[in-house]
């Protein structure tokens, strides 16, 4: 027990749809303690079941684990799944409906962009209110003060409000705060993803550190990518359920393999134009033909379509939309229908993609659906019949090599490069 990090016992969460949290009076709850057998009463002769009420969904459903310390440990699972909602259990922002969940030792969240950092204060006083917020005394945070301002390249703005930031900036605060005040545990969600890819691959290298310096991460992601290359163990969330609790490979090939579909009908918001039907196909000689079906109650201004192409790891390969590419027979309007776009594939490596697809107008997105379509590109022929050798990665190149003997090394005459 003494290397325990976490632990999770029985943990479910359940929420009321539509409907907030009111403030709560001491008249509110004397009134609730005196009308409770009533409801009782009434739901008892309906068979059980409430008389009224808001719709509810289990966002966690009997989650049981314990994470040691110095694990790497990444949750994945689609959306909804109750990745956000355990990570803001364990930060203690929430309470789980039953259940509980055992911390052993100081915790450093990044749930959210900002997330701690009140807006009229100063980035410099933000650094030292969440320094405080996690136990830190001023003298510590002082010590790691340069640091701070160095990884999140913010110096000319740290006595500036951070209302004034931008999303970018207040995540790059967020994170050089919480990856330099030396927590025990660090709960990281999915919020690298507002960063440039530049920073991204700073604060992945920032969490590697992070990691062998024997501290505990929990790391929510939906690249496989980077838990791959960051995680020992990973957790696969289904519906508020745990599906796979183990081996890296295991869960993120489980991941990429589930709830692959061309059938939207039943997600179908009728309020709102959405994708009902969509599927793709591939052939060496016409590339990879995507075909989308809409419809709606209104007329979309113009109708505008978005796909994402991703490896089988998560990471986006490709993506463009009906805007970006510039045609002429895109129409004016459209309310229902069925809009075809062609992917020259010749450069992709064979292997499995997943594709991500997005419904809007110039100003609003409708729906959106993740890794919704599975392509499989086979592997091809060369010129004069053989297989191709493939590259490393996922996009395959032409290279040309030339050999020239008198530009060795040691030789004074440079090789001419055509």
């Amino acid at each position: 027990m003494s290397d325990l990090a976490i632990r999770c016992d029985g943990i479910a969460k359940q929420y009321r749809i539509g409907q907030r949290e009111r403030y709560r009076a001491l008249r509110d709850t004397l009134t609730d303690a005196v009308t409770a057998p009533f409801r009782r009463v009434r739901t008892a002769l309906h068979g059980g079941r409430p008389t009224h009420g808001p719709a509810t969904i289990w966002a966690l459903k009997d989650i049981s684990l314990e994470i040691r310390q110095g694990e790497v440990v990444g949750i994945i699972g689609r959306n909804g799944a109750g990745k956000s909602t355990l990570l803001k259990i364990l930060s203690r922002i929430t309470k789980p409906t039953s259940g509980a969940a055992d911390i052993y030792g100081r915790v450093g969240s990044l749930l959210e962009v900002g997330t701690g950092f009140h807006p009229e204060l100063t980035g410099r006083e933000n650094v030292y209110l969440n320094g405080a917020i996690l136990g830190m005394t001023k003298a510590e945070v002082a010590r790691k003060f340069d640091e701070i301002v160095a990884f999140s390249e913010l110096e000319q703005f740290m006595d500036t409000p951070v209302k004034r930031y931008s999303s970018g900036m207040y995540m790059r605060l967020a994170f050089s705060v919480a990856a330099h005040l030396d927590p025990e545990i660090m709960l990281v969600d999915e919020v690298l993803a507002v960063g440039d890819a530049q920073f991204q691959a700073k604060c992945l290298g920032k969490m590697q550190d992070v990691s062998r310096s024997g501290r505990t991460v929990v790391f929510v992601s939906h690249s496989m990518s980077a838990i791959r290359r960051l995680c020992t163990r990973a957790i696969l969330l289904s519906q508020g359920h745990l599906e796979i609790d183990g081996v890296v490979e295991r869960a993120v090939g489980a991941y990429l393999a589930t709830d692959v579909t061309e059938d939207f009908m039943g997600r179908a918001d009728p309020s709102k134009p959405a994708i009902i039907h969509a599927a793709v196909r591939w052939s060496r000689m016409d590339g990879m033909l995507l075909d989308v079906t809409f419809d709606g109650p209104v007329k979309i201004t113009p109708p505008v379509l978005g796909f994402v192409l991703y490896d089988a790891l998560g990471t986006p390969v490709f993506g463009s939309n009906s805007i970006f590419d510039r045609h002429d027979s895109r129409p004016h309007s459209m309310q229902k229908g069925t809009i075809r776009v062609r992917v020259d594939t010749a450069a992709l490596q064979p292997g499995t993609y997943y594709v991500s697809l997005w419904l809007s107008d110039l100003y609003e997105q409708f729906c959106h659906a993740d890794r919704v379509l599975k392509l499989d590109i086979e592997p091809g022929a060369n010129d004069d019949g053989r297989p191709p050798v493939n590259q490393i990665g996922s996009v395959r190149l032409n290279t040309h090599w030339i050999y020239n003997p008198a530009a060795a090394v040691g030789n004074e005459q440079a090789a001419a490069v055509p």
